[in-house]
C-alpha cells in the first residue's frame, strides 16, 4: 500500500498496522503528515522520533526498544509510561511507521537465604528458592519486549 501511494489505508481501514503485531498504539509518518492510532504520542513527540534513530543508529532502517529511556531518548520522560517500548520501521525517507508499547509494571522476587542466627556467615546469600528472606523489585519504565519476528 505504501509504495502503491495509498498510505491511508494502512491506518483508516482494517486490518491497520496496529494488527501487524501487538501493541497499543501506532502512527505513520508519511510525506511530513502524521497519523496516530490508539495510544500513541504526541505530533511533535513522534517527529522527535522519527529523527532519534537516524542520530543514534545510523545504519539502521529499523529500531526496537521496550525502555525508550534506557535505549537514550532524551524525551522518553516526558512520554511517561504511557509510551515505554516503541519499535520504528523506515521504509524511505517519507515514509517511517511506528508501533508503540505502554508500560507494563513487573515484579522481580529474588528469593533470599534462609537465615538463622549462628545457622549461616551469609545472610544476603540469594537463592532460586523463597524463604523469609526475599527481595522484591519493582520495575518501571518498560513495555514487553518485542520478539523478532515483531
Amino acid at each position: 500500500m505504501l509504495m502503491r501511494d495509498a498510505p491511508l489505508v494502512i491506518v483508516s481501514q482494517r486490518p491497520n498496522i496496529m494488527d501487524l503485531v501487538r501493541c497499543d498504539g501506532a502512527a505513520l509518518l508519511y510525506r511530513d503528515k502524521v497519523w496516530r492510532l490508539g495510544v500513541a504520542p504526541s505530533e511533535s513527540h513522534i517527529r522527535e522520533l522519527a529523527l532519534w534513530p537516524s542520530k543514534c543508529h545510523k545504519d539502521s532502517t529499523g529500531l526496537s526498544t521496550d525502555s525508550l529511556s534506557n535505549a537514550g531518548f532524551l524525551g522518553a520522560a516526558a512520554l511517561g509510561d504511557i509510551v515505554c517500548g516503541m519499535a520504528v520501521v523506515r521504509i524511505s525517507s517519507m515514509v517511517v511507521v511506528f508501533w508503540f508499547r505502554s508500560h507494563t509494571a513487573a515484579e522481580i522476587r529474588w528469593g533470599g537465604a534462609k537465615y538463622e542466627p549462628g545457622e549461616s556467615d551469609d545472610p544476603t546469600k540469594m537463592s532460586p528458592r523463597s524463604s523469609y528472606k526475599a527481595f522484591l523489585e519493582v520495575v518501571k519504565g518498560r513495555s514487553l519486549p518485542w520478539k523478532d519476528y515483531e
